[in-house]
């Protein structure tokens, strides 16, 4: 058995690279051989967003505060709110973030394949946020 303390690791901003906005990532727990999932709880201030990207063995979301948004490429854009739990497919290209009003938090778990666990595309224009 191994107990890992939430808030004990050292918080990052999320890089400009791979993020939109003011965004900050606390590690809940990472993967260590030989194991393959990983979380994160992801705090986005109003108007922040990833950049659109993929995960090999797709995410789960978990939303713990505020109001978010959510697409998947070629969809509609969603609302999320405090207790939704969004899915996105393996290879399922996609974007999530807070509203343009509120921020939001959420529980971000994914599993590793072959050391990967994100594939990073182009940032979210702010025309593709504002649709």
């Amino acid at each position: 058995m191994h107990i890992t303390r939430a808030g004990t690791s050292p918080s990052s901003k999320g890089p400009a690279d791979w993020f939109t906005g003011t965004v900050r990532v606390d590690p809940m727990f990472n993967t260590a051989d030989p194991e393959r999932v990983q979380g994160a709880h992801v705090t986005f201030e109003p108007g922040a967003r990833t950049a659109w990207h993929t995960h090999p063995l797709g995410q789960t979301l978990i939303v713990t505060f505020g109001h978010g948004l959510v697409q998947r490429w070629g969809g509609p854009i969603e609302s999320i709110h405090p207790g939704d739990v969004v899915w996105f497919e393996p290879g399922e290209k996609h974007w999530h973030g807070a509203s343009p009003e509120t921020g939001m938090s959420h529980i971000a778990l994914q599993e590793v394949q072959d050391g990967k666990v994100v594939d990073w595309l182009e940032h979210v224009s702010d025309a593709q946020y504002g649709a």
